[in-house]
């Protein structure tokens, strides 16, 4: 890598390593096929976490101790989803419906002992979802991320950033399943990876380039 790229301010988008039986996890997939690029004169460094409540937050510590990003997506997978999910609020819980990678399957634990209930996101979701929907790509903003351990990445990651006064925004989006997986699952929806990628890629250019996020109803009703 010249200097020239080594220079430029980092964009972390991290994915997962594959759980629950699963060969593969579409988060990492994205993450590792968008590292190296350049997006709004950002750096992409895409980086894999590993799917245990134990250790995904010590790898995110390590991430930001070197990059020092000016922005974070992290990914996850969220098989029967149909399209990309933009996570609005990250909640103080750990309640596993399955065990973690290490065979860990914690109980209504907080993540973080005397912090905050929830934190928000501070991506602008809603001009993020004005993109993909603008670029054909399914798309929603989502209220919950929930209980496993993307929610406690997401949480760790905005408890970090809120206590290190960063100005780097952060947030976590949630992938459907890959044709190949869903085909396990009857029904179940699923993206081509190549569209995946690219949404992920709008992700961040939109998050990099707007500054105030869009006002426009966006809301759940359940």
């Amino acid at each position: 890598m010249n200097n020239t790229r080594k220079k430029l301010p980092v964009a972390l988008v991290t994915g997962f390593d594959p759980f629950d039986g699963e060969a593969l996890n579409p988060s990492f997939e994205i993450a590792r096929a968008l590292d190296g690029e350049i997006v709004a004169g950002h750096r992409v460094v895409g980086a894999e976490l590993p799917t245990e409540f134990a250790r995904s937050l010590p790898a995110l510590d390590a991430l930001l101790r070197r990059h020092r990003p000016a922005l974070v997506i992290a990914l996850g997978q969220a098989g029967g989803r149909s399209g990309i999910s933009l996570e609005r609020v990250a909640v103080n819980l750990i309640d596993a419906r399955i065990a973690d990678n290490a065979g860990e399957q914690p109980v209504d634990v907080r993540i973080v002992k005397r912090a905050a209930n929830a934190y928000f996101a501070t991506l602008p979701v809603k001009a993020m979802l004005a993109a993909l929907r603008a670029a054909d790509i399914p798309a929603e903003l989502s209220q919950s991320a929930g209980s496993f351990v993307c929610n406690q990445v997401f949480y760790g990651l905005m408890h970090r950033l809120g206590r290190s006064r960063s100005r780097a925004r952060g947030g976590f989006v949630h992938v459907p399943y890959l044709p190949e997986q869903a085909k396990k699952f009857p029904g179940a929806a699923s993206l081509p990876l190549a569209t995946m990628i690219a949404a992920i890629r709008l992700c961040v250019e939109t998050a990099l380039t707007t500054r105030a996020d869009l006002r426009y109803p966006g809301g759940a009703t359940h």
